[in-house]
């Protein structure tokens, strides 16, 4: 049968048209179709088979015997028809009964066809029914011939879903019965249930055949040219500018996104009489089937991001660019997304978004750290969450193990909000000790400080309990800005901090920006090397651009006038640049002395988390007034291991005697000169390692809002010098595992570690 997919498609579609409009039953309407397939493409047999009750059930047939309809049916998976339906995959056979997956069914009457073609006929991604076609010479049927089968299918998904002939018709692909168990990368701990809310909402395409090909081609054209602008947009833009795995994704997406044939596909379809939307969907489900077929798992990563990008083309031709933050969240939500900026999350209604669950994302990134300050527990790395999860879904998120559920059984939600109620019972009881001191059964008498970056979080040291803030990250409000915020923003900010901390401490750390902390407006951050965390950032940028650093002191320094001022220096690496950074804020000091107040006084601190500073201790421990270890940074240059990347995750621990042994020398050094030393980062954030630190002389610590509680609970149950005698002894001669050791010792010891 020489035809043409897009004129023999549009022939069909034009007879449903006028099937669709009549008056009458869904059944007679499919027994008119079946017919109408069968004319249009000169087949003997034409069937649809629906989807009830978990099994593929004949409903319609031109050239089988009408008997069987309602009669025959096959399970997911049984037969030619189960297995298309099951896998989503079309079946193109020449001989129907050699292949493996036969399954004959006397009823029918198909002793007399050799050769079958079979389409899956898929609602919002989901396999809801079976189109087929047989002919009795064997034949393998042309591409254009499944072309067309595949475009009816769509069409006759509309018909089948609207008069609810199938079971779950308003679910999606990915939403079959059953909850799927996912592990992936701890970003933020907590536990949260809500349902699941994509950032970038997908469009579900109401209307599949078109009045006007030409002004849906005009749609098509139009989109291509808005996403195109994107793309080059993103080449501009920071997160994108860099080489690695971002810069992968953007030629990908370049390469697909320029793809002549993927045009010529969509326009195809457009011809055949589909709208703009509907043909995108349509070379979605032929890249989809694709798909099933490709073993490469670097192939099929490739094929993901072309679906990403079919999505924001469908997304741009529908008009709904919009992120779910715009729509407005109406419920307890966890959000879905590939990635996710720091402004972007701030966009959400906190009091409606529970977590976020990312395709990507890392330890270290902005986002992240945004996340833990307001408390949002994120799992990242979660593969094909996108497309396991579907809108509306039920999900269980648990922050604290990286792993989550979607759709869950009764028992396992039961479960899961059983050990939630745990968890909210032990907030109660740290809720309860918030404003007793950190102090140890044997006197000894700690600091527990936040790291904070946002306004409101000075606003709620209240609630943590709190000694103050010993991180305060000034780089966020440089994240979240889309220009380089002013001398006046920043004192305005700085200000706010201050007066919600009351007497409380507050330590600023000037910005920590470059790296892997890019920002658009400043064009040098996006020249970097391959590893960003090595490069150019923090102070070493700060020193080069006086001018930021300039704004900022002077910012820092009137809005603490007639107050303390403590203010520390990040990524320092030898005593020079401390020095350097120090004389650039007391000349600032000195400038706004001239025309207004000043602090009452200033403390200088500096950050060690290059290793090469601690080298160097003895020529900066007199000019400084307090030192702050951050371990994220130092742990991963002290082991080479970038904390980012799953294949690392366990390749260091911050007990090994090697970090412990480095950290106790430091400890050391810094008690010896009389200089206060105070550990900012993840590793004093956790019971078991605050224990350690505890043993290796190191009683300040600067932790998350969330681990203050943990940690405070953990050191009322502590002998301090019991653990610094037992830490001293392994120290010395290290056990093989010293997490294990160091846990079986607080156990028996009845410290609190949970």
């Amino acid at each position: 049968m020489p035809m043409s997919a897009a004129t023999s498609a549009r022939e069909i579609l034009t007879g449903l048209h006028g099937v669709m409009a009549r008056r009458g039953s869904a059944q007679a309407k499919l027994d008119h179709v079946v017919d109408l397939i069968a004319e249009a493409m000169g087949s003997e047999v034409c069937s649809i088979y629906l989807l009830r009750e978990a099994a593929l059930e004949l409903f319609a047939t031109h050239g089988l015997n009408k008997e069987a309809v309602h009669v025959t049916r096959l399970a997911l998976g049984q037969g030619l028809v189960g297995t298309i339906a099951a896998e989503e995959r079309i079946l193109n056979l020449a001989e129907a009964n050699r292949h493996p997956a036969f399954a004959y069914r006397p009823e029918t009457g198909e002793d007399a066809f050799h050769s079958f073609a079979g389409v899956p006929i898929i609602f919002r991604e989901r396999a809801i029914g079976v189109l087929a076609v047989q002919h009795a010479d064997p034949r393998a049927y042309a591409d254009v011939e499944i072309e067309a089968l595949q475009t009816v299918a769509m069409v006759l998904s509309e018909l089948i879903a609207g008069a609810r002939l199938v079971d779950g018709a308003d679910r999606r692909r990915g939403q079959r019965e059953g909850m799927v168990r996912l592990a992936g990368l701890k970003l933020v701990a907590g536990m949260a249930r809500g349902v699941a809310v994509f950032h970038q909402p997908r469009v579900v395409v109401e209307h599949t055949v078109s009045e006007d090909p030409e002004m849906e081609r005009a749609r098509v054209v139009s989109a291509f040219r808005k996403m195109r602008e994107q793309i080059e947009q993103w080449t501009r833009e920071a997160e994108f500018g860099t080489a690695g795995e971002h810069q992968e994704i953007l030629e990908t997406y370049k390469m697909f996104a320029y793809d002549e044939g993927w045009v010529r596909r969509i326009n195809a379809a457009i011809d055949s009489g589909l709208t703009a939307e509907a043909a995108i969907e349509r070379v979605q489900q032929r890249t989809r089937a694709r798909m099933q077929e490709i073993d490469d798992p670097l192939l099929k990563e490739r094929m993901h991001d072309l679906e990403d990008l079919s999505n924001r083309l469908m997304r741009i031709v529908s008009g709904r660019i919009g992120t779910a933050a715009q729509s407005g969240l109406t419920g307890d939500a966890v959000l879905i997304a590939r990635n996710l900026g720091p402004a972007e999350l701030l966009e959400y209604d906190r009091r409606r978004l529970k977590a976020v669950v990312l395709e990507e994302g890392s330890l270290t990134a902005h986002m992240t750290i945004v996340a833990r300050a307001i408390g949002v527990p994120v799992i990242g790395r979660v593969k094909d969450i996108a497309h396991i999860a579907g809108e509306g879904d039920q999900v269980l998120v648990d922050g604290n193990q990286g792993s989550l559920v979607v759709r869950p059984t009764r028992q396992a939600a039961n479960a899961f909000d059983g050990r939630m109620a745990m968890s909210q019972k032990r907030r109660a009881e740290f809720a309860a000790i918030r404003n007793l001191p950190p102090t140890t059964r044997d006197g000894l008498r700690t600091t527990l400080m936040v790291n904070a970056g946002l306004a409101e979080d000075a606003a709620g040291l209240d609630l943590s309990g709190a000694d103050g803030i010993g991180l305060f990250r000034t780089e966020f409000q440089f994240l979240v800005s889309a220009a380089l915020p002013g001398r006046d923003a920043q004192y305005r900010l700085y200000r706010q901090v201050l007066e919600a901390a009351g007497e409380r401490p507050v330590v600023f750390r000037t910005v920590d920006i470059g790296g892997d902390k890019a920002l658009p407006y400043l064009s040098d951050t996006r020249d970097e090397a391959e590893n960003p965390a090595m490069g150019w950032r923090a102070l070493r940028l700060s020193l080069d651009r006086t001018a930021l650093m300039k704004a900022q002191a002077r910012a820092l320094i009137e809005a603490a006038e007639g107050r303390t001022l403590r203010v520390m220096f990040p990524m320092i690496s030898e005593p020079w640049e401390y020095e350097e950074a120090r004389s650039l804020f007391e000349a600032q000091v000195e400038w706004v002395a001239k025309r207004k107040g000043v602090p009452s006084r200033i403390e200088f601190g500096a950050m060690l988390e290059v290793p090469s500073l601690a080298e160097m201790l003895d020529q900066l421990l007199p000019r400084i007034d307090f030192l702050s270890i951050g371990t994220n940074d130092l742990t991963q240059f002290l082991f080479a291991a970038d904390r980012a990347d799953p294949r690392l995750a366990l390749r260091y621990d911050w007990l090994s005697p090697a970090i412990l042994r480095f950290l106790k020398r430091v400890a050391n050094q810094a008690n010896a000169a009389g200089v206060p030393v105070r550990v900012c980062g993840e590793m004093g954030g956790r019971p078991l390692e605050a224990m350690a630190l505890i043993g290796l002389g190191i009683t300040n610590f600067s932790i998350t809002p969330a681990a203050v509680g943990p940690v405070k609970a953990m050191i009322r149950s502590l002998d301090a010098a019991a653990i610094r005698a037992k830490v001293e002894l392994l120290l010395a001669k290290p056990p093989r595992d010293m997490r294990k050791t160091l846990t079986d010792w607080a156990r028996r010891h009845n410290v609190a570690l949970d």
